[in-house]
């Protein structure tokens, strides 16, 4: 599993980078955006926002290990859409981080939305801790789709998140819950199922 460990302030620097390199061996580059953060921050803003450039960097290659199904896109350079909700920091940490790369060859799109915002043709969906009175009502709305659902919250996983960020003994770890095989969902590789800190059954 990816270990990324904080030191005073959220300067994440101490990663175990041959446990990295099962998940990151492709992207280097995008965990070294959150990784060089160096020096010491003082405010709480800004160890949030440390710690929204790590889940960031795992949200862009968390798309290198998803299968979605052939209508998911309407063309062969169709992008890959990530819509942001009730994070706009990560949003942000997002753009720079995918700027001018790809997710299989194919771009990617960074979407910033707020409560009440389609979210039809989205491939992946991140819902910030801003909007945890809502979570529900949106999983709820992302039930059924070939959507790669990711929050930040203890219950992400019993309300239908797909993936959840959590925080343990100061590092930044994820919990998965893959989709029931159905012929419309979409498919989560095992490599990554392999380096999540667990992995829990749908129907658990």
């Amino acid at each position: 599993m990816v270990l990324l460990s904080k030191r005073p302030g959220w300067t994440f620097s101490g990663i175990d980078w041959r446990l990295a390199a099962r998940l990151l061996r492709a992207c280097a580059l995008s965990l070294g955006v959150a990784a060089a953060v160096a020096g010491p921050r003082p405010a709480q803003a800004d160890a949030q926002a440390d710690e929204y450039r790590v889940k960031a960097a795992f949200l862009y290659k968390f798309g290198s290990y998803i299968e979605w199904p052939s209508g998911s896109f309407a063309r062969a350079d169709s992008p890959v859409t990530i819509g942001v909700m009730g994070a706009d920091t990560l949003a942000d940490e997002l753009t720079q981080i995918v700027a001018g790369r790809n997710v299989n060859g194919r771009p990617v799109r960074v979407r910033k939305l707020r409560p009440g915002d389609p979210i039809a043709g989205l491939h992946v969906l991140f819902a910030g801790r801003a909007h945890g009175g809502r979570l529900a009502e949106i999983l709820a709305a992302a039930r059924g789709q070939a959507l790669l659902t990711v929050t930040e919250s203890e219950e992400g996983l019993e309300l239908g998140s797909m993936i959840n960020f959590v925080v343990v003994e100061d590092k930044v770890r994820f919990d998965i819950a893959p989709p029931p095989s159905e012929p419309n969902s979409l498919k989560i590789s095992a490599r990554l199922l392999g380096v999540a800190r667990k992995v829990v059954s749908k129907s658990s």
